[in-house]
């Protein structure tokens, strides 16, 4: 676990990710990190949540019309 201070960022307030976690989480400046309420809190993912889901369905889409889906890509 590690401990982030929030710090005065212009009119805002910001956190300063150390450059281990960066690299861990295989993040670079500009890139998009996105918060997840939880029951029991707030989880900081790289992953996109609403992209996953969109996933899921597309999944079950293309296994349900397999046949479908063959006949297009000849």
């Amino acid at each position: 676990m590690q401990t982030l201070k929030l710090t005065q960022i212009g009119n805002s307030v910001g956190v300063i990710l150390p450059r281990e976690l960066l690299a861990k989480l295989g993040m670079v400046k500009g890139d998009t990190l996105y918060a997840v309420e939880q029951p029991d809190g707030v989880r900081l993912t790289v992953a996109d949540p609403e992209f996953g889901a969109q996933m899921d369905v597309a999944r079950s889409v293309m296994k349900e019309r397999r046949a479908v889906l063959r006949e297009l890509a000849k």
